[in-house]
């Protein structure tokens, strides 16, 4: 893997799982629609002023139409089922267990939509790394239930919401740079919690530091950090290999959760996590091509190469 595709893949695994933590502080301070309003109010605020800043140009109105559809997917479909089946007492485990359904998903459909090829052993490192995410949550889905029945289809919609934003982006007649794109996400998400928070009467924010500590760290890490190197990957490494680094994101969480709040994952997860490393390895590393197949097949080549006069 080069060096720029190693250091994107790890950024993306590092900053999509603080999201995970950052949830889980915001909501011990405030409901979840109110988090994620001041969250995002935030982040349009910091990313939507540098825009404007250091890189303001003209948007063309279908590109920023088809952004503004991508983000409110994205963050406002993704984030919102996330934030608020956690804040209902759904495990965060449970709930990155279900979003990590997306690389299954997405390798089932992204040869139909997008003509990206899954070979065998692309399906086979999916199938092992959703075995080792399994195994990283055991505890979680063998402990009781701590939220509604119906709380538990929120992290399913997350996934769905997620994986139609990647496939829009992929097919998006007139794609922006992340620059561009990841502020007016946050723009649209920034209306659409607004609203939100402000039918349910959850728009004031608490007077305590933590819930504003929470949203620095969602704003920081998760938005510019774990939204920027996703789109990143998507645009590099296309929907298959980027969905599947997802299968990451259960046991980064565990070590983070592990950091910020004490709590060691037991051996069953640190198992897990080798399994999800192996799958994931399997489904992302490209093989390098064989030379010398190459050389056969290419008559052409072979006939110019005979054409060299021996030294």
């Amino acid at each position: 893997m080069p060096v720029s595709a190693a250091v994107t893949a790890i950024g993306l695994v590092v900053m999509w799982s603080s999201g995970f933590i950052g949830a889980e502080l915001g909501t011990r301070e405030a409901p979840a629609d109110t988090l994620l309003m001041w969250r995002f109010l935030a982040a349009a605020a910091v990313l939507g002023g540098a825009w404007v800043l250091l890189r303001r140009r003209r948007l063309r109105p279908r590109a920023v139409a088809e952004q503004a559809v991508i983000g409110a997917l994205s963050q406002g479909g993704y984030l919102g089922g996330i934030v608020w089946a956690v804040g209902l007492g759904v495990p965060s485990g449970t709930a990155a267990l279900i979003a990590a359904l997306q690389p299954l998903a997405a390798g089932a459909l992204a040869g139909r939509l997008l003509g990206e090829t899954v070979s065998p052993r692309q399906w086979a490192g999916l199938a092992i790394g959703l075995g080792g995410v399994a195994l990283v949550v055991q505890s979680d889905l063998s402990a009781g239930p701590a939220a509604p029945a119906w709380a538990y289809g929120l992290p399913f919609a997350a996934m769905a919401a997620l994986l139609a934003a990647s496939f829009l982006e992929r097919r998006a007649r007139t794609p922006l740079d992340p620059m561009d794109a990841i502020p007016l996400h946050c723009l649209v998400s920034a209306v659409l919690f607004t609203g939100v928070a402000v039918a349910g009467g959850h728009a004031a924010p608490p007077a305590g530091g933590g819930f504003w500590a929470a949203v620095a760290w969602t704003v920081l890490l998760s938005t510019v950090g774990g939204y920027g190197f996703y789109w990143l990957s998507l645009r590099r490494n296309g929907v298959t290999r980027t969905s599947a680094l997802i299968y990451l994101t259960p046991p980064t969480t565990l070590v983070w959760a592990y950091a910020m709040f004490g709590d060691a994952p037991g051996w069953t997860a640190l198992a897990g996590m080798a399994v999800c490393v192996i799958g994931v390895t399997a489904a992302t590393v490209r093989r390098r091509p064989d030379r010398s197949a190459q050389l056969a097949e290419d008559p052409v080549r072979d006939r110019a190469v005979s054409r060299v006069p021996a030294e």
